[in-house]
């Protein structure tokens, strides 16, 4: 059966929408409700942020083991074995937190999720590569937009509505619930019709041709510029993220308050951000789009350090508008800078030049949270998001050189109705 969702504009949205849902689940579970639980426990922010830090290793790491889904995809059934197999072992590498106890058996809990990590990681290569492959460059602002939009709605389900939903369920419902995400989203993406692709059968000739992409693809001053460019841009708003429950925990909110403000408003804000992101940058010149995004981004996460201020004369709800506001623009800079990135990805490097660009965005997120992990501990949390809001507006220096220089032609067969990924 195949319900060729990969055909039609609307079906590659959907499609890629409930994908990244199931890369947006594990996310919403390891970044987002567990520093909560933890920092809600009584555990030091520092410790926090470099748990974080470490689980979030296997996504910037995948890039040394993505050149394998470019080079092995299936002649006959395309990216899906990757996908699928990916899938099937994040969901078993669950099973066993419904027997650990993480205080008493924390080692072997953390190399659970390390596992989770690091299947969730491969996942995501070859989502990307499939993105890459099937999504005309016409469309790519809106079907990064609906890639956003699913990892939102994945992010929020296990992280704020997780949150809440543990207090009246328990962490087993909550856990079953996303192995249950996990499994579905394989039956999906099996049945979505990706064909393979023409090209040599032995796997020789395969190693041959995706080295010598690969070789062009570095050669290219876009490739490093880009890669600069998302280490750098998503310093605030990484930081943010990494720091939000913490701060709300710190600043009186209860585990159920943070829960819904995650489970609802950040969600709606995110995700009306990350769609007019989308349709910007679909529109108008996406470099001046993700330069503007960044701007906006970095004051945002100023307003919210002011608001991170402990001052008893102003209501604490203003944080969480602060909050609110710069989630708004985080998906709007998301969208675009996402849609940037996969305009300099080589089709037939989808598996690795864009891993490297997204983990290049998780690398920002691991030195950026950590960072801010060390100085809220050591300054406050105020002067920790001004500083690294700051870092963040490095990256515009990158853009006008990402815009003068195009990375060469596309492959014939992506020429038609399109335009060089430079004139964007």
């Amino acid at each position: 059966m195949r319900l060729g969702l990969l055909d039609t504009p609307r079906g590659r949205r959907l499609l890629f929408a409930a994908l990244y849902a199931s890369e947006g689940a594990p996310i919403g579970y390891l970044w987002t409700a567990l520093p909560t639980k933890l920092r809600q426990e009584g555990v030091p922010i520092e410790e926090v942020a470099a748990l974080a830090s470490l689980i979030t290793l296997p996504w910037t790491l995948k890039l040394l083991w993505a050149p394998l889904v470019d080079a092995l995809r299936s002649r006959r059934t395309g990216l899906r074995p990757w996908i699928v197999g990916a899938q099937i072992a994040m969901a078993v590498s669950l099973l066993p937190l419904f027997a650990l106890d993480p205080r008493a058996q924390w080692h072997a809990f953390v190399a659970c999720l390390l596992v989770h990590a690091t299947c969730a990681a491969t996942q995501d290569v070859a989502i990307d590569a499939l993105a890459v492959k099937h999504v005309p460059p016409g469309e790519r602002g809106s079907a990064t937009a609906w890639m956003q939009v699913g990892m939102v709605l994945g992010r929020a389900a296990f992280g704020g509505v997780a949150l809440m939903a543990e207090r009246r369920l328990g962490e087993d419902v909550v856990l079953a619930a996303l192995i249950g995400a996990i499994v579905l989203s394989s039956a999906l993406a099996w049945l979505a019709g990706d064909a393979g692709r023409p090209g040599p059968s032995a796997l020789r000739q395969r190693m041959a041709s995706f080295l010598d992409g690969l070789r062009a693809a570095l050669g290219r001053q876009t490739t490093w510029l880009g890669l600069g460019f998302v280490t750098l841009a998503g310093a605030g708003m990484e930081a943010t993220s990494a720091l939000a429950g913490p701060l709300l925990v710190d600043r009186g909110f209860d585990q159920e308050a943070i829960g819904r403000f995650f489970a609802l408003p950040v969600v709606v804000v995110t995700v009306l951000g990350v769609l007019v992101g989308g349709r910007l940058s679909d529109r108008l010149p996406r470099v001046r789009v993700a330069g503007a995004a960044l701007l906006a981004v970095g004051g945002s996460v100023g307003l919210v350090a002011v608001c991170a201020v402990p001052d008893g004369t102003l209501p604490p709800v203003r944080l969480l508008a602060a909050l609110a506001f710069a989630y708004l623009l985080f998906g709007v800079l998301t969208a675009a800078s996402y849609a940037l990135m996969m305009d300099l990805t080589d089709p037939q490097l989808g598996g690795t030049q864009f891993s490297a660009y997204m983990g290049a965005v998780n690398l920002c997120y691991v030195w950026s949270a950590a960072s801010a992990g060390r100085l809220a501990g050591s300054l406050d949390y105020a002067q920790a998001l001004a500083i690294l809001a700051g870092a963040s507006l490095l990256g515009l220096a990158l853009l006008p050189a990402i815009s003068r220089r195009p990375p060469g032609p596309l492959p014939p067969r992506d020429r038609p109705g399109a335009s060089l990924p430079g004139d964007r």
